[in-house]
């Protein structure tokens, strides 16, 4: 079974917006859980333009499934989640100027960088999954630096998907399949949406985990939170 982890950061963006607390970060949590949701991620940066870090501490007693936390291992993201000790924490390589994750680790040239922090957060017992692109060289790097997942970046799947879906999948597929055969769990996110992941969960192997957050937030002003997660985990069967 692939599971569907909801990433929460846009409700925070539009609770930012306005000052206070409604929208309820906590509350939209706990809500994706009970209409279905296997997973809530949230991708704390260093300003906190969206998701803050007590809204991380806050979220953890709630968050009944599986708590992701995703980000750029700074050492203030280091020491948060490690004091908040979810069950997965994913590694992205964004500056904090970045407007959103835009490209996957070179796990070849940053390859003593994650090994140190990889082994921090194993030994606190964190499962952890860093993001790379489908370049074979960075999915068999990926082995040497002690992570248990990768998560690969689909923006450019979801871009060319419209176009030429079998293309699109392609590398996507080659990718899975050698990380698959080197021991690696396999998660993938970024710009998923109803459109174009029932296809991808088709043709990509062994699949453990989407992260979808824009797209599934997006869609439920239209068909509202409930229905709309229950639209996603239709996608993944």
């Amino acid at each position: 079974m692939t599971r569907l982890s909801v990433n929460i950061n846009k409700i925070a963006t539009l609770r930012n917006a306005r000052g206070g607390n409604t929208p309820n970060v906590c509350e939209a949590a706990v809500n994706c859980e009970r209409f279905g949701a296997e997973g809530i991620t949230v991708h704390p940066r260093p300003d906190e333009r969206h998701i803050r870090y007590q809204d991380v501490r806050d979220l953890k007693p709630l968050v009944t499934t599986e708590f992701n936390i995703e980000g750029y291992p700074s050492q203030d993201f280091i020491d948060l989640v490690l004091e908040v000790k979810p069950e997965q924490v994913t590694l992205v390589p964004d500056p904090p100027e970045a407007i959103t994750s835009n490209a996957g680790w070179d796990t070849v040239k940053n390859k003593d960088l994650l090994i140190g922090i990889i082994s921090q957060f194993k030994a606190a017992g964190i499962r952890t999954s860093i993001f790379v692109d489908t370049n074979l060289a960075n999915v068999e790097g990926a082995v040497a630096t002690g992570t248990d997942r990768i998560e690969l970046y689909t923006e450019p799947y979801a871009t060319e998907y419209p176009e030429d879906k079998e293309a699109a999948i392609r590398p996507f597929v080659t990718a899975a399949k050698r990380a698959h055969e080197l021991g690696l769990e396999i998660n993938a996110g970024h710009d998923l949406s109803l459109e174009n992941l029932q296809y991808f969960y088709q043709e990509i192997p062994n699949l453990a985990e989407v992260s979808i957050g824009h797209a599934l937030i997006s869609d439920a002003l239209y068909f509202g939170l409930e229905n709309t997660v229950q639209m996603y985990k239709k996608c993944l069967k």
